[in-house]
């Protein structure tokens, strides 16, 4: 559903904010720089409303320079809109919010792998957008490492929304809705892709997830009880999945072979990145955040359950030069579990969904 440029649909979106507040490899074709601009018509007032952006007392201190890109709630309105615009693509019928969709933690449930415009398909399962601001790097092989620049990649990549950007700036200034929008957040309504590019950031930046029943068991809140199966999950989690999912981000941020067999694709992961014989079938580990809801799993989508993912990790993990030293234990491959004790790490890992975070309206199309 797209935005409407209606007033009253735009003071409506104002007013939930202030209340609340891709995928595939590096593509830099038709980059357009900040310093490029498209510029025409009338716009509003400028008087941005400040918004801060939260800081869960038990994450890590998040790592976007905030300093750098205030959120306001205007330019988080403008961000919103952007995302969720069909007409950025080349056929006008993919947003971003077609691949990150909110009910299903910001991914694709839909489809193994990311799906463009003309039914194209890319070559990587759509990652989680939650909880942007504390990452240093992006995408399955960290080929982005700017929050702000990110989304030049699904715009331009052929396999997705297949734009040249400087088109997408074009059709935004066309557009009857956005020069009054820019205005507001930016006090112009001169179209720039450094003004693009913070917009879209600071709707992504809002999108924190810290509130599962796990997140109200380790801050004491109400609401935050564990059965005795969860509880029995949680200590054998931090026994075997801990090196890789750690802190309450539920990931180190760096790039590991989970073991995964070559599929026909021949991904070679971050080593298309590096050039480096360490970094291949190397993926950046994912948050395991609403993992409930962010099937299918690993970066080409080939798991569909969790109970195939344990039975992975248990019985699954195919030696190779780069394996991940985690998954070597006395000689033997994987991380012997028993059926029970899947199911307990089960059990807890659906402990980390955030059912109000995955039904905030205010982070979905209105």
């Amino acid at each position: 559903m797209k935005y409407s440029g209606k007033n009253t649909s735009l003071l409506m979106s104002l007013l939930l904010f202030g209340l609340a507040i891709s995928c595939q490899p590096i593509n830099r074709s038709n980059e357009l720089r900040p310093d490029s601009t498209i510029t025409e018509g009338e716009g509003v007032t400028f008087k941005p409303t400040p918004v801060s952006l939260r800081q869960p007392s038990n994450f890590p201190q998040r790592i976007y320079p905030i300093e750098q890109n205030p959120l306001t709630t205007q330019a988080i309105l403008l961000g919103k809109s952007l995302f969720y615009d069909s007409q950025l693509s080349r056929d006008s019928t993919i947003s971003c919010g077609f691949c990150h969709q909110p009910f299903a933690g910001f991914v694709h449930s839909d489809h193994a792998l990311s799906h463009g415009i003309n039914s194209r398909f890319g070559t990587r399962n759509v990652p989680s957008i939650q909880n942007m601001a504390w990452s240093r790097a992006f995408f399955w092989d960290g080929g982005e490492k700017s929050l702000d620049s990110l989304v030049i990649n699904p715009l331009t990549n052929s396999a997705e929304m297949d734009m040249a950007f400087p088109e997408v700036l074009a059709r935004v200034q066309r557009s009857p809705k956005y020069p009054g929008m820019f205005k507001a957040a930016f006090g112009s309504d001169t179209v720039t892709a450094d003004r693009f590019f913070k917009a879209f950031s600071q709707f992504v930046l809002t999108l924190v997830s810290a509130d599962s029943r796990y997140d109200k068991y380790v801050r004491q809140e109400p609401g935050g009880s564990l059965t005795a199966d969860e509880v029995a999950g949680l200590s054998l989690f931090r026994q075997n999945c801990s090196t890789c999912h750690t802190t309450d981000l539920f990931t180190d941020h760096s790039y590991r072979n989970n073991g995964l067999a070559v599929s026909s694709i021949n991904d070679q992961g971050r080593y298309l990145i590096t050039g480096q014989q360490k970094d291949r079938l190397t993926f950046k580990v994912p948050s395991l955040r609403n993992v409930e809801r962010t099937f299918p799993y690993m970066h080409d989508g080939r798991f569909s359950t969790l109970e195939q993912v344990m039975n992975h990790y248990a019985s699954g993990v195919t030696n190779s030069p780069t394996l991940d030293e985690s998954l070597i234990r006395n000689g033997q491959l994987g991380i012997p579990m028993t059926e029970v004790e899947k199911k307990q790490i089960i059990s807890f890992l659906k402990t980390l969904t955030d059912t109000a975070f995955l039904t905030n309206r205010t982070l979905s199309p209105n």
